[in-house]
């Protein structure tokens, strides 16, 4: 075959992945877990997309079909990009949400262990200290000192309890660490 016939990616793949904002996938055979915050946060997306965003684009495509010719309608073709896009988000969110594991940290309040949904404040061998908050793959923000669980710092911390030393494998070589405090979020009132 002649090479000038061959498909090349234009970046209009119908890659899910895409949708995930470069998410890393869930380990195989593992669930996806997420705090009840984070849950929601994702559940009220999905419903936005769906209920608001998603007809908005929809009449605006129709209105630019209406008009004629569709190969130089910025409207249209812009249009049917973000509907491509929005679309393999919404699929994205809901097989997400089909598959999360929904985990209150809170049921672990006053506990010293670690386990999902902690802020652990850690030590280095340099003694400097470091806070961060153990969730989940979809909702950890590392702008904001959180972690996934499947993070290497977060598989080296969870079920160590506050004084433990832990190893860490990091690029520079193994380090040790020393959790000095576990907290959980007080349970809901109510």
């Amino acid at each position: 075959m002649n090479k000038a016939f061959t498909r090349e990616p234009d970046g209009d793949t119908d890659d899910d992945d895409e949708a995930g904002a470069g998410l890393p996938p869930l380990p195989a055979g593992s669930k996806n877990y997420m705090t009840p915050r984070g849950y929601q946060t994702l559940r009220d997306e999905l419903l936005q997309l769906i209920d608001t965003e998603r007809p908005k684009i929809v009449e605006i495509v129709h209105w630019a079909a209406s008009n004629g010719d569709r190969s130089e309608n910025g409207d249209y073709i812009y249009g049917k990009k973000r509907l491509r896009e929005i679309d393999r988000r919404i699929r994205f969110l809901t097989r997400r949400l089909d598959i999360a594991e929904v985990a209150d940290p809170s049921a672990h309040h006053g506990s010293d262990q670690v386990f999902f949904g902690a802020t652990v404040t850690y030590a280095n061998q340099k003694g400097e200290e470091r806070t961060i908050t153990i969730k989940g793959i979809d909702e950890a923000d590392n702008l904001q000192g959180e972690v996934s669980w499947v993070s290497p710092i977060a598989r080296a911390l969870l079920k160590a309890r506050e004084g433990d030393e832990v190893r860490l494998q990091t690029p520079g070589g193994v380090e040790t660490i020393e959790v000095l405090a576990v907290t959980y979020p007080a349970p809901r009132a109510g």
